[in-house]
């Protein structure tokens, strides 16, 4: 197909959320290529599928699911580890960067939904080193 597209689906660490349920979820209600993956899943279709997926299942847990395309599709040899000879895959280190930091979106997520303030610091733009700590404490 040409319009077949594949996505990344995280789940933040902190969620109740496993990557089973995400994976029978999107089976049961479509018909697209699903990966289970330590982190979430990998889905594979087309592209306005996938968009409807993403806004589905996170209705599941709105502020800890996150996806982002991906460059290879599911079982792609290039970045297949036996065919590689081992090794990390090309952009692990980058999503396992990404996934660690899901916590803290969440949590910034979270006190935007409950009206709370958001300290937004613009590049260059100093900050206080007690509105740092505080801000810390506080996540």
């Amino acid at each position: 197909m040409k319009d077949t597209q594949t996505k990344v689906i995280v789940i933040s660490p902190d969620s109740t959320l496993t990557p089973e349920v995400l994976s029978d979820t999107i089976i049961k209600k479509y018909e697209v290529t699903v990966k289970e993956t330590c982190i979430g899943v990998y889905i594979e279709g087309p592209e306005d599928k996938l968009r409807e997926i993403v806004d589905d299942v996170r209705e599941m847990d709105k502020n800890g699911i996150f996806s982002k395309s991906r460059g290879f599709p599911i079982g792609d040899v290039r970045v297949c580890r036996a065919t590689r000879k081992g090794g990390p895959r090309p952009g692990f280190h980058q999503l396992d960067s990404e996934y660690k930091l899901l916590p803290l979106i969440r949590a910034g997520l979270d006190a935007m939904d409950h009206g709370e303030e958001i300290p937004l610091i613009s590049d260059g733009e100093k900050i206080d080193v007690k509105e740092l700590s505080r801000i810390i404490e506080k996540a």
